[in-house]
């Protein structure tokens, strides 16, 4: 029997944020069955993956190897040979010191098929992002990328000789260990001790810092501020222009790492407008909605009687929503049951009602705008409003979530004839093996705050993440329901004005606003 062969995608991560993976490397990535990943893949990144894939952390990095090369080499090969789609995902660009020609040697013998993404390379975007360019025509016309990393015996294999006599940018990728070899070695080599340098950690990342010195002063004032790897060292008087061209530390949620635990399906906005604020965002999913259709035949038929019965009225009736998942599952059971929209709008005794805008949206992209909708976004709220504001004689159906908020119900009792149409199920997502890394980032203070959109995302999330000391947690919570679910686990709680994207937004604004108060406040001290 022939053998069925897979094949592997060697592709560049880019250097820590997201939005500088390339498109092709998110498409390959998103079909990918086995990532075999490194240990500067940051965690934004790791997050994002498939969580359905294999997921093998091969931890590379500096002279510490999870492991060795030769097993990786070995590890494409075999899961190549099983039929899967393997990527092997390395920081920057793969070719670029990232022995990924190596890797695809053991490949080419073995006559697996594979293919190269290309990433942005460390030596040019992490300047990039400190304000530094690489080339200008005022300095120099070249630059030159260099690894710094010692051999065995603790030498460099570098003539430095050759490069002071470029005149050009210098580069230095993996060379925070031989910061002091690599600038004694320029200065030893003809360079001036006043040539401008800079130490650049972590690039690219919320929690990039850098120093700006000179070749005779980099290594002392590196020292000072405990600079680590990942860093780049640049050298060369482009250095000089970095405090006019510095852009990334002027946004307003620079140095902010946000986690955030929306339903996969509605993650992507928010996810997009903080980052365009200058966050680094980690996408947690912690809950899906599966439609009741797709549980058991019960819960499949119970449902399809109900939206044949709202479809085939004539009566008043009005049908309410209380979040986007519930219209989105509504107007996809419809189209299952192969009912007509017009079936529906037909009837001119119809109204809709929705709990805020985010449903309303959802709504309005099927060309339909609701009559209802209260100025506070709350179950609470909407069932007040409707409580008035319907006539005695409506029939109101809710298609929602299968355990539905209590606090409507109360409202409408005794005032509204209810029909509770559970049209979806949230079940809580674990993350797989991003929870390690989530914790540890936890515990070393790296995450700033966590987005909560209801109780069932803070339920997920405490049951993902069970290890986690809750009380260290800021939880951005968005109504007053959602934070007594944080509360109950003692996080520290801080609610949005509105129940809104934009109004969760503007709360992390003034939250980081108050810390930067904070912070001058006791620097003043």
């Amino acid at each position: 029997m022939e053998e069925k062969l897979g094949k592997v995608w060697l592709v560049g991560a880019g250097t820590g944020e997201i939005g500088l993976l390339t498109q092709k490397g998110r498409e390959v990535l998103a079909k990918a069955q086995v990532v075999v990943y490194d240990a500067l893949i940051s965690l934004e990144l790791l997050a994002w993956l498939p969580q359905e894939a294999e997921l093998i952390n091969a931890g590379k990095r500096s002279s510490h190897h999870l492991i060795p090369q030769e097993k990786i080499n070995q590890i494409l090969l075999e899961k190549a040979r099983e039929g899967k789609r393997v990527v092997r995902l390395k920081g920057g660009d793969p070719f670029v010191f990232g022995r990924g020609g190596e890797e695809l040697e053991l490949l080419s013998k073995e006559r697996i098929p594979f293919e190269v993404v290309p990433g942005i390379t460390s030596s040019i975007a992490v300047p990039a992002y400190n304000g530094i360019p690489v080339t200008h025509r005022d300095f120099t016309s070249s630059f030159h990328v260099i690894t710094g990393h010692k051999k065995k015996n603790g030498a460099l294999d570098i003539n430095f000789k050759a490069l002071v006599e470029l005149n050009a940018t210098l580069v230095f990728l993996m060379g925070v260990t031989a910061l002091d070899t690599i600038c004694h070695g320029l200065m030893a080599g003809g360079m001036s001790p006043d040539m401008p340098a800079a130490i650049l950690e972590k690039g690219t990342t919320c929690r990039q810092r850098k120093v700006v010195a000179t070749v005779g002063t980099l290594r002392e004032r590196a020292n000072d501020l405990k600079i680590q790897s990942p860093a780049v060292i640049v050298v060369g008087k482009v250095c000089l222009l970095e405090k006019e061209l510095s852009w990334v530390e002027k946004k307003p949620l620079f140095g902010t790492q946000v986690l955030i635990t929306r339903p996969r399906e509605r993650i992507s906005s928010l996810a997009k407008k903080l980052r365009e604020l200058g966050a680094q965002v980690v996408e947690m999913p912690s809950i899906e909605t599966i439609p009741m259709w797709s549980v058991g035949e019960e819960e499949k038929v119970s449902l399809s009687q109900a939206m044949e019965e709202v479809s085939g009225r004539r009566d008043k009736v009005c049908i309410g929503f209380t979040s986007p998942q519930g219209v989105r599952h509504f107007f996809e059971q419809m189209r299952y049951r192969k009912l007509d929209m017009r079936s529906l709008l037909s009837n001119p005794n119809l109204s809709f009602a929705v709990i805020g805008q985010g449903t309303r949206k959802e709504l309005e992209c099927y060309g339909i705008f609701p009559e209802y909708m209260p100025k506070e976004y709350s179950a609470k709220a909407l069932g007040k409003l409707l409580a008035q504001r319907l006539e005695k004689d409506t029939t109101l159906y809710l298609f929602r979530a299968e355990e539905g908020s209590k606090d409507l119900m109360k409202e409408l009792l005794g005032r509204v004839k209810v029909k509770d149409i559970p049209t979806y199920r949230t079940v809580y997502t674990k993350s797989g093996p991003i929870v390690e890394s989530i914790t540890q980032e936890f515990l070393e203070g790296q995450i700033d705050y966590v987005t909560f959109t209801s109780a069932s995302t803070v339920k997920s999330f405490a049951n993902s993440l069970e290890a986690l000391d809750f009380t260290k947690v800021h939880a951005l919570c968005i109504g007053e329901q959602t934070a007594r679910e944080a509360a109950s686990y003692g996080m520290q709680i801080s609610i949005a004005k509105e129940a809104t994207m934009d109004s969760m937004i503007t709360l992390l604004l003034e939250e980081e606003e108050k810390k930067k108060e904070g912070d001058k406040n006791e620097f003043d001290r």
